[in-house]
């Protein structure tokens, strides 16, 4: 038997209602050789730079510690705003935190320390590739990137790259499709990685159609575009699967970090804060009493954390008909330290790091010009109309998972269970007859894999719907339990009248 090794292939921002036989023709080809995870979910927040963390630790950002692309870190004085879009500044916080950048063991290092490997092909920011394997330098293993050379090492395999396939592409015009990092990392990985050094996990990243998505619309022509382009180029990876890989060993896992909705209606949050009397800025500063965080996910970091002023804080965002579900710290399992919010730790976002205030921009159900389901308030300086990501819609929530091989069901198989992108370095592990570690919340699929499917036990699900009425606010969170992982299936916020709390299980 060939020694089973890895390559999982993700797809930026792909919803899984985008995939079809007309433009994804060869991820409809993988649904039909492996299994669909069918009910596939990402955390909260549902943005990049903490999903990959999550799938990488198998954790969520409760446990990780990367609590949004961008934040404030209070660990030193004064307070700086950080963007997790740099990978030099990465790098440079994970040696200032002595290795504690992210506060979980990642896939990278406990290949490593068995003695194995892990190889990153990307074309997201710097800052994402660099959070596939932020360790990768400490192993000697490849991370490269298609765009940025300061996210790449060892040198001298990028010095190998460059004499043979020139220099790396630079990032196109804003809007337009990125598609010569796409192939040009798919060459890269045929030609070159695996006859040369064979990884035993190698994580091919496309940064495309996110970005496509967020310039043009998630269901426009340029969007589809590139989605069709980077279907193609997955082709090239799936004809050498069949062709060679399969029989190597390979298992190839085909995955997104979440979804998109589209943006309807414009608002600023500075703005609002600063008419009932706030100072708010974009980043620390003496005058400045609430940073809120560029994007969307709603993050507000208070200079004076007293109580008196976390409420005042929530007390305003409750008036604003642009604001959901709002997060405190937890006072109890359910409801925040403030009375009308939720505990962070319901929605698994209850880190060190978090913000005093974690809100979602109110999301609905209306459709798109192109017929997607999804819309929500925003807050970017772009048109309404594009899409966007961050918050708790089912459809930001929503990602892709398929898995194929000989460790998996095979033939078209459909999984209607529960599963995240947390579970799918347990999986692994599982297949690599490797200990997940106890810092990995998610969970092994054994309701996928060949071996263990047919002896797994009958997995169960409850889903448990939470409610707090507060001042005019109605919130509800929806979760659903398959052992103990635990999935988002939405987050949701209306018009309501006086206050209670309650929570339902429904079977």
């Amino acid at each position: 038997m060939p020694e089973t090794k890895f390559v999982i292939v993700s797809f930026d921002g792909l919803r899984p209602d985008l995939i079809d036989d007309q433009q994804t023709p060869n991820l409809v080809r993988l649904k039909k050789l492996g299994t669909t995870l069918a009910a596939q979910r990402t955390i909260y927040p549902s943005e990049t730079r903490t999903a990959f963390p999550s799938f990488v630790t198998g954790s969520t950002a409760a446990v990780h510690g990367m609590v949004g692309n961008k934040y404030v870190d209070r660990s030193v004085n004064p307070q700086r705003y950080i963007d997790t879009a740099d990978a030099v500044l990465l790098d440079r916080l994970d040696r200032e935190s002595g290795g504690q950048l992210m506060s979980a063991p990642t896939l990278g290092e406990l290949l490593g320390r068995a003695g194995r490997s892990l190889a990153v092909l990307a074309s997201n920011t710097p800052g994402t590739t660099r959070l596939f394997h932020h360790k990768a330098e400490a192993f000697g293993h490849v991370r490269l990137s298609g765009h940025f050379p300061e996210a790449c090492t060892p040198k001298h395999v990028l010095d190998d790259v460059v004499t043979r396939y020139g220099p790396l592409p630079p990032v196109p015009p804003v809007g337009e499709p990125d598609l010569d990092a796409q192939t040009l990392i798919t060459t890269i990985f045929l030609d070159y990685l695996w006859p040369e050094r064979t990884p035993d996990v190698t994580i091919l990243s496309y940064g495309e159609p996110d970005t496509c998505s967020h310039h043009n619309g998630t269901g426009a022509a340029a969007t589809r575009r590139v989605i069709k382009h980077c279907d193609a180029e997955f082709g090239r990876i799936l004809d050498w699967w069949e062709a060679e890989g399969r029989a190597a060993g390979v298992q190839i896992i085909a995955l997104s970090d979440h979804g998109h909705i589209t943006a309807h209606t414009r608002v600023s949050v500075a703005d609002c804060l600063s008419d009932v009397g706030f100072n708010p800025g974009t980043a620390p500063a003496p005058d400045v009493d609430v940073v809120v965080v560029p994007g969307q996910v709603g993050a507000l970091y208070l200079a004076d954390r007293s109580s008196e002023q976390l409420t005042r804080l929530v007390g305003a965002l409750s008036e604003f008909p642009w604001v959901g579900p709002v997060f405190t710290a937890p006072g109890n399992e359910i409801e925040g330290v403030v009375p009308g919010t939720f505990a962070s730790s319901l929605v698994m976002a209850n880190h060190e790091r978090a913000p005093d205030v974690y809100f979602a921009f109110r999301a609905d159900d209306r459709r798109d010009r192109f017929g997607l389901v999804g819309g929500t308030f925003y807050d970017n300086a772009r048109m309404p109309g594009l899409g966007v990501h961050g918050g708790l819609h089912s459809k930001e929530l929503a990602s892709v998972g398929i898995v194929a091989g000989s460790k998996f069901l095979a033939g078209g198989h459909v999984s209607k269970v529960p599963s995240g992108i947390c579970d799918v370095v347990p999986t692994i592990l599982e297949a690599l007859d490797m200990q997940p570690p106890s810092s990995m919340t998610g969970r092994v699929l054994s309701e996928v894999l060949a071996r263990r499917s047919a002896v797994a036990p009958l997995l169960a699900s409850v889903t448990q719907v939470s409610e707090i009425r507060s001042g005019g606010l109605l919130q509800r969170i929806q979760r659903t339990q398959v052992g103990s992982a635990v999935y988002l299936d939405g987050g949701w916020a209306e018009a309501a009248g006086a206050g209670v709390i309650k929570t339902t299980e429904v079977a």
